[in-house]
């Protein structure tokens, strides 16, 4: 009798379950050792899996203090679509992005807000990569919301979803320039305000 074969849906899910338990295990052993006196190999070890594992879904232990970046862009599209109709296209991306950060407990917003030095620089740096390699499915998601027969609409949608995810990078330089200033951040206030001006680009003063 052949071998049965996995379905790919099964092995997705294990591998989402292994992605996550190296996750719940870097943040046991942070909590309890310390970030620097925590290695790969303590956290494969905690996860019960290879260093070569490990390897196999993250870059190094500072791509653990970054929320996924496929399961954060996944949520802001599930945001993006659930907008009410009522909403402009860069209310829609702002609204999207807002709802998506922090529906994560650990959101990096947060936790970038601690100061672990050129550790949290790193992960700053890592996030707004991110950001940018999303800016192309963000476009094609506020193309859709518009009407086809608006003139330049490609144009428009470029420039709304980087101006959303642009402002969102302005709020991680602004917390790092705060942070290193000896200024109080919030940043759990910071990333709604930061859309606030953007919406307020352009109006006329009151």
């Amino acid at each position: 009798m052949p071998e049965r074969t996995e379905k790919p849906g099964l092995r997705e899910r294990k591998k989402e379950e292994t992605r996550r338990g190296l996750r719940e295990a870097a943040g046991r052993l942070f909590a309890e050792h310390g970030f620097a006196q925590t290695t790969v190999a303590d956290i494969a070890a905690e996860a019960n899996v290879s260093e070569r594992t490990f390897f196999r879904y993250f870059d190094s232990k500072e791509a653990l203090l970054l929320p996924d970046g496929i399961e954060l862009f996944a949520r802001i599209e599930e945001a993006f679509l659930a907008r009410p109709d009522g909403d402009t296209p860069l209310e829609a991306a702002c609204g999207a992005i807002t709802d998506a950060v922090f529906y994560f407990a650990t959101s990096s917003l947060t936790a970038l807000a601690h100061p672990l030095g050129e550790i949290r620089e790193q992960a700053r740096e890592g996030l707004s990569r991110q950001f940018q390699q999303f800016e192309a499915r963000l476009t094609a998601l506020v193309l859709e919301r518009l009407p086809e027969t608006e003139p330049d609409a490609d144009l428009r949608a470029a420039v709304i979803a980087n101006c959303a995810l642009g402002a969102a990078r302005a709020v991680l330089r602004t917390l790092r320039d705060r942070r290193t200033a000896g200024v109080p951040v919030e940043p759990d206030r910071l990333l709604p305000q930061a859309f606030t001006f953007l919406t307020m680009i352009g109006a006329t003063p009151s």
